[in-house]
Order: C-alpha cells, then structure tokens, then sequence
C-alpha cells in the first residue's frame, strides 16, 4: 500500500496521477487528507481516501495504516515552529503506525542550505533518522510556478521585482518532482537515499524576465531591490508577514548560491529531461 499525505494539494495530487499513469492499482494507493471531501474524485477512482490531519495526530496513525510505502508531503504553513510541531506528529505517526518506508520531500542540500525554511528539513530529515524509520529524501529545489505564476501579472506591470540580484536558481516544474516522487514510491533501490532534486540547469530571475518578453513580445525587465523593499511590496500584496520574511529569505540567499546546484540525479529518476525555463514559462503563458 502507498499512502500519499496532502494529496488535495498541487505536489501530492500530481503524484497520485503519475502514480495511477505508472500503472498502481487505485485499491493499492491511499491518500491521507486534512478534508476528505475534496479528495472525492480520487475516491470516485478507487482510492482510498482516509483522514489525516497534520494538527490532529490522533488522526494520522489510523491514516497511515499498513502504509508500505508514505509520501510524507512537507507541510506549508510559513511559521517554522508550526512546521516543525506539524512534522513531529507526522513522524510520530509514522513509526506508530509501522511505516516500511517513508519519502520525504526536503529541500535541496537540506543539512547545509542556508535559507531559513531549511531549518525545518534538516529537522525533519533527523527525526525521521532517529524514529528508525527506512527513508528516502526527496532535497527538491524550488518549483518553476514560485516564479511563472506571476508572469501574467508581470507582463502587466512590466516587470519583475526581487532582491536575488543574479544569484541563479535551479528549478524544476511541480509536475517533475511529483513523478520522482512517483517513480520512488512505485520501483526498489531508494531506501537511506538523499536525492538532490533539481533541473538541468540554473537561471537567473533577470533570464527569467528575458524569457517572458521574449514568448509574449512584450518588454519585461527585472529590478533588483533592496530585501526590506521587497518585503514592503509583497506586504501591500496581501502576503502573510510568515511568508513574506520566508520568501524574502529565500531570495536574499539566493545571491550566494543557496538554489543554484544543479544535478542530473531529477532527471536521471525521471528517464527524461527536467522541464526548461521555456516550457515553464510558455506553460504560464498559455491563454
């Protein structure tokens, strides 16, 4: 049995479908979510769908039960405190409920990343260790969508705004890391693994603006601002002050290289390359 947490969001929702598209069995898939009725259609499939609530651990025990194989999505609220309380109840569970095998989605070089969400990985990565627990890390980069869900907007107004200055980042697209995901879940030989999940190559939020005005035919520049700058406009956006400081973070670090690595080992789980700034921008492009 494969259970699949936060499968009503975008990275778990896709790895249930690479996962059905690879050829498991709906009856061998379940998917543990905070509220099963948004999970229905999967249900209508054949899944599974069983409750299973980050906040609640009395619920995610029963979740996982006779899980051979969990996808232990990372959780997303932008408080660490919160991330991590959430996290040990997951691995609580986990050992609880007699998981043979737990796939975690990390953060690419979780142990010596600098940006400040890394602190959660690095402890998750360790408590799941000391649980006991047979694992494989999923150390994915940033998703392509952190950056081409606004390319409408940025076609708009003109222009891009952050404070990475050009430092290089080397995303990948949801759908890539959800069938790795998949791929893991589904095929041996991945157990006490870290994969360092990441695209091909690394780009710069600068060719990123490039890339835009290019396929639109419209001009788009990228300004680099100061951090305390960003995080005003992002505030005035309507952004939660957890998510802003994180995002912020994020960006500043990526000036010294923090989401720069780039590897082969995506594509090589893949059999295939990882999508290319181009594709991912011309997908958010779509009309």
């Amino acid at each position: 049995m494969i259970v699949v947490t936060a499968a009503t969001g975008r990275l778990g929702r896709l790895t249930v479908e690479s996962l059905l598209t690879r050829g498991v069995a709906p009856a061998d898939i379940a998917v543990a979510v905070r509220a099963p009725e948004r999970a229905a259609d999967l249900a209508a499939r054949g899944v599974q769908v069983r409750e299973g609530d980050y906040d609640r651990p009395e619920t995610l025990a029963p979740a996982f039960a006779g899980a051979d194989r969990l996808l232990f999505v990372s959780a997303s609220a932008p408080d660490n405190d919160l991330r991590i309380a959430q996290h040990t109840n997951v691995v609580g569970a986990a050992r609880e409920a007699g998981v043979g095998h737990v796939v975690y989605t990390s953060i690419v070089e979780a142990d010596t990343n600098p940006v400040a969400l890394a602190v959660v990985h690095h402890d998750t990565e360790r408590r799941i260790r000391a649980a006991g627990l047979p694992y494989t890390f999923l150390r994915n980069s940033w998703y392509f969508e952190n950056y081409t869900a606004g390319a409408a907007d940025a076609l708009e107004r003109g222009g891009i705004v952050g404070t990475a200055a050009d430092g290089r980042i080397a995303a990948a697209s949801i759908a890539d890391f959800a069938e790795a995901a998949a791929v893991v879940l589904s095929t041996d030989g991945h157990e006490g693994k870290a994969y360092e999940l990441t695209g091909d190559a690394s780009w710069t939020l600068a060719d990123l603006a490039a890339e835009i005005s290019r396929q639109s035919g419209k001009e788009v520049a990228y300004t680099d601002l100061p951090a305390e700058q960003l995080a005003e406009i992002l505030s005035g956006a309507g952004l939660p002050a957890g998510l802003v400081a994180l995002l912020v973070d994020a960006e500043t670090h990526t000036r010294t290289g923090a989401l720069g690595t780039v590897t082969d080992q995506l594509r090589t789980l893949l059999g295939r390359p990882a999508t290319t700034l181009a594709d991912a921008v011309a997908e958010a492009l779509k009309p």
